[in-house]
Parts: C-alpha cells; structure tokens; sequence
C-alpha cells in the first residue's frame, strides 16, 4: 500500500483549503479557509473520501488533529479569547500557512 509522509508538525501552522468538492467529504464547512495549528499527528489512514467511492483508499493521508480559536471560526464569538475547536483532517486538505 501507498502511503504519503507527513509534512506537518505540532505547533505548525496551516490552512485549510477552500474547496467543495462533490462527494462525501470529510472537512467541515466552517474550517475550510481557516488558519489553525497543528496539535497533533494521529497516524496515517486509508483516505475516507476515496473509500466512500469504492475505491482504495490510496495513498494513504497523514491525519493530524487541528486546533481553531474560536474567534477565528466565529469572528462574533463572545467566549474567552483562548478558547479553541480542535478538527482532525487530513493532510490533503492542508497548506502551511
């Protein structure tokens, strides 16, 4: 099986890509555009969109969890400013920012 190298770290910062590709889809609308961190890298796996079409799954994504403030999802948010959102993506979907 393929499989493609992490190139993110934790403490990283990335952006997630502004796409809306048709088909099942992992990323939430509400992060794509979005700057956040990487908080840790969980482990590599068979790429979920590409299962969901009956296919291999390959290569296999790095999967990361990504930490979000909050203010940067919701600009009116009126909780305490370090208050974060943490997203597991994969690789595919992030661009260093």
């Amino acid at each position: 099986m393929s499989e493609a190298t992490p190139i993110f770290r934790p403490g990283d910062r990335v952006r997630v890509r502004a796409a809306y590709p048709l088909g099942h889809v992992r990323t939430p609308f509400y992060v794509r555009g979005r700057t956040g961190e990487i908080e840790r890298l969980c482990g590599v796996f068979a790429n979920p969109e590409e299962l969901a079409q009956m296919r291999s799954g390959e290569p296999k994504q790095p999967l990361y969890r990504v930490r979000f403030r909050q203010t940067e999802l919701w600009p009116d948010y009126r909780g305490p400013a370090h208050d974060v959102v943490e997203v597991e993506l994969y690789q595919h979907w992030l661009e260093p920012a």
